[in-house]
This record gives C-alpha cells, sequence and structure tokens, in this order.
C-alpha cells in the first residue's frame, strides 16, 4: 500500500472526512461479506491473503498494513471503504409502522446497539437529532453487526419532524418517570418511540410533540433501584412490548 492510501483512509476517522469523501469503513470477514451480497457499493476492499477471493476485487494486505489502516484497537482481517447510502426521510410511513427517534444520542456504542435492535424488531428507520452520534462512525457500524446495512438512519430537526408528526395525528411515544404503566398502556401498530439523551432524558421541544407518556416500572414497582435504564436497553424493553402486542 502506498503511504497515501494509507494516510486517506485512517483520515477516515474524522466525521468531515467521511461527508465530504461520501463514504465510511467497515471492517470484518462477516460484516463486509453481507455489505458485499447487498446493495451498498464497496468502493475498495483490503484484506490478507485467503480471506477473500480476489473475483470480489479484493486487494491482498499484511499484516503490518492492516494494522496500520485498521480503525479498531485490534486489527481484523479485512476492510473496506463503502459508499454511504442517500436515504430519503419523506418516504418514512410512521401512521402504518413503528419508528425510533433519537434526541441527542451521543454514544457510538448505544447508537450501534440500538440500531442493531432495530433490526431485531423489524423496524426500517431511525430518525435521528443532528447532534446524535454519527452513525457511519466506526465504532458505530462495527457495534450494528451488519444491521446499518437493513435499517435507514436519517438526521434531521427533530422537533420539527416530531411537530409534522404530530400534525398528522402520529401516535408519538417517549419515556418518562411520570409516564403510564408500558405494561398496560394502550400501544399502537404504528407510531414513533423518541429515546432521550443519555444524561438528560428528551428534550423540551421534543418532549412538546409526545402525545403518548410511557413509563418502564422497576420490580416490584415500590422498591428503591438505580435513578434510570442505559437508553439502548430501555430501547429494547420498548420495542420488545410494542413487538408483543402485535
Amino acid at each position: 500500500m502506498t503511504k497515501s492510501e494509507i494516510q486517506f483512509i485512517r483520515s477516515l476517522a474524522d466525521k468531515r472526512t467521511r461527508t465530504a469523501e461520501g463514504v465510511f469503513i467497515a471492517e470484518g470477514e462477516k460484516l463486509i461479506g453481507e455489505l458485499l451480497a447487498s446493495s451498498l457499493r464497496v468502493r475498495r476492499l483490503y484484506a490478507l491473503e485467503g480471506v477473500f477471493d480476489r473475483s470480489v476485487g479484493a486487494e491482498i494486505v499484511t499484516v503490518g498494513e492492516m494494522e496500520r489502516i485498521s480503525q479498531l484497537k485490534t486489527a481484523n482481517n479485512s476492510l473496506a471503504i463503502v459508499e454511504i447510502p442517500q436515504r430519503n426521510l419523506a418516504k418514512v410511513d410512521a401512521s402504518h409502522s413503528m419508528v425510533i427517534a433519537l434526541d441527542r444520542v451521543q454514544n457510538p456504542g448505544n447508537l450501534g446497539t440500538i440500531i442493531r435492535l432495530a433490526d431485531w424488531f423489524g423496524i426500517g428507520d431511525i430518525v435521528c437529532s443532528h447532534d446524535c452520534a454519527d452513525c457511519f462512525n466506526p465504532k458505530v457500524v462495527q457495534a450494528t453487526m451488519g444491521a446499518i446495512i437493513r435499517v435507514n438512519i436519517h438526521y434531521t430537526d427533530l422537533a420539527a419532524w416530531l411537530a409534522e408528526c404530530k400534525k398528522a395525528a402520529i401516535p408519538i411515544y417517549g419515556t418518562f418517570l411520570d409516564g403510564e404503566n408500558i405494561y398496560s398502556a394502550p400501544l399502537s401498530e404504528g407510531g414513533v418511540i423518541v429515546m432521550g439523551n443519555e444524561g438528560s432524558g428528551i428534550d423540551a421541544q421534543c418532549a412538546a410533540n409526545i402525545t403518548r407518556r410511557l413509563f418502564i416500572p422497576p420490580y416490584p414497582t415500590d422498591r428503591r433501584s438505580c435513578e434510570s435504564l442505559n437508553v439502548a436497553i430501555a430501547t429494547a424493553v420498548i420495542c420488545s412490548e410494542f413487538r408483543r402486542r402485535q
């Protein structure tokens, strides 16, 4: 590999470079195998000898080169440069299907886990505020375990988008300490599930558009427990209960 190639790949750790170049990094044989079988376009593929057949366009690199270009603490056996897909928020229909909305979820691991959860529970779209973590951050991509291929992630002015959903009479759910017990509350088949920032929850502008306030109770309900759940765990509990009803 040339020095400029290595520098370019390493520069993709930065969001500004990914956005300017329109590409992101994916690592590992399983994830890249899924990407090659998907509609996403793999622009370049680097792999150790014997990992991928040359027929898929793999460029063979040494262990030392892979360690230099990897975005992970421990280098994998392959790395792909993938074109960022274009998603159309206007096509998202929250009136007939569930959509997850994320308000300022900034931890890459949490975002990656939520994308993976959405894939597991058959939720095809996640709408993020502009100040959420970047879904094409290498840590997020790896945490999704391939779900980033199947789940559409959109970035927008979240409060404004929720206001439009509210005008269209789409149910908008959010979790609050004064909300209704999720296990006895009526839940719809379609709608938006809003999850908030790791430290401060859902902000006031987004909260103003929420029409269904929910609460995940501890067990037993009168026992003193931790103050809150991790946002990814709370998302799993909520999605599971919605799907159980259906």
